[in-house]
């Protein structure tokens, strides 16, 4: 079955999980990579080390469960569930944007139990998937070690953590089976659907509720962030089949977070215009039907008008709305393409357009 026919959800789930339901630390400074993004250090540079036997292989999944396990969290809002990292000392818990949708206050258990701590939301990053929270109480929160996902091999074993179908906790095991995936996920509350750049996908079983948890090596730093599932429309959820934010990407937005209070540098590309999925008389998506064009952008500055339908960009067809969000996710802002519209009379006609940056909140 091709990835192209899968749908990809986003895997939080419900408050209130039964048993019958399917579907869907020590080390480097607490809350961030290893090294700033561009500048590896040592400890960092190589995969981690697989260990020959069984019984060694056994001992290191114990060592890494019960180093990261302290630093996974339940978020748990008025609608649904999710999980989060701990990142610092001062309470801020980094998870995905649509773990927190629409929501402001938060509910937030530690894997190793204890009383609920109240948080409230810091920012969202709904384009990228990615939030912060903030606990009142800090007290005892057990910051986890990030590494640097751009050093990730395909096949290196990883274990992904987080509280799916409300399962408190949970830890589950696979491999790195494919880097560098661009994949948008389902729209939810809070914001539209979020396409990942550069996501691993991971055989290591993702479930509702795993959102926003850890995706881990066996060296127990944080290389991604389990974000979406795929599900097959004719045979239900694909097992084996996740994808996750890579470390590099979140604790870039985590780092601006903290520290401007948003995401003020989103690096990626953006056309200048909002945008819908146009279709035919039976129903068939056939292009990106341009709603509006924002004042001065690169679509306004190349002639782009509202009623236009983007059909192809730099050669590549984009009938959906998902497909244009993929390709303008590979390019960067101030980049030159070639858009290839459909306007109202039926002409069509190719302009070039000067890529902006993406705004922080879409």
């Amino acid at each position: 079955m091709q990835l192209s026919r899968k749908v990809l959800r986003t895997v939080a789930g419900p408050a209130v999980a039964a048993l019958v339901a399917a579907g869907c630390a020590s080390g480097t400074t607490p809350g961030e990579t290893a090294t700033p993004a561009a500048t590896p250090t040592a400890g960092t540079a190589t995969a981690a080390p697989v260990p020959s036997r069984p019984i060694e292989l056994e001992t290191t999944y114990e060592q890494v469960i019960k180093r990261v396990l302290p630093s996974i969290v339940q978020i748990t809002t008025g609608q649904a569930l999710g999980s989060g990292i701990v990142y610092d000392t001062q309470g801020h818990i980094l998870t995905n944007a649509h773990v927190v949708g629409d929501a402001t206050e938060f509910q937030v258990t530690l894997a190793t139990g204890g009383k609920p701590r109240r948080a409230r939301l810091v920012s969202s990053f709904p384009p990228g998937d990615l939030a912060m929270i903030q606990v009142e109480n800090a007290t005892g929160l057990t910051p986890a070690t990030f590494g640097r996902s751009a050093d990730l091999k395909v096949g290196q074993i990883v274990l992904a953590m987080g509280n799916p179908l409300g399962f408190s906790g949970s830890v589950t095991q696979g491999i790195v089976s494919a880097l560098g995936r661009t994949v948008t996920g389902e729209r939810h509350a809070g914001g539209g659907a979020a396409t990942i750049t550069n996501a691993i996908q991971t055989s290591a079983p993702i479930n509702p509720g795993n959102s926003g948890g850890a995706l881990v090596d066996l060296s127990g730093r944080v290389i991604g962030i389990p974000t979406l599932a795929a599900v097959d429309p004719q045979q239900g959820t694909a097992p084996g089949l996740g994808f996750a934010i890579p470390s590099d990407t979140a604790t870039d937005v985590a780092r601006q977070i903290i520290r401007y209070g948003q995401v003020v540098n989103s690096r990626r590309a953006a056309l200048g215009v909002r945008v819908g999925t146009a279709v035919d008389a039976s129903g068939e998506p056939i292009g990106v039907a341009v709603g509006s064009v924002s004042p001065g952008g690169g679509a306004d500055k190349a002639g782009i008008r509202p009623g236009d339908v983007i059909v192809k960009v730099q050669g590549t067809a984009t009938p959906t709305a998902s497909d244009l969000a993929q390709i303008l996710a590979t390019l960067k802002p101030g980049d030159r393409v070639r858009v290839e519209l459909m306007r109202p009379d039926g002409t069509r006609r190719t302009v070039a357009v000067v890529l902006s940056e993406l705004p922080a909140g879409g």
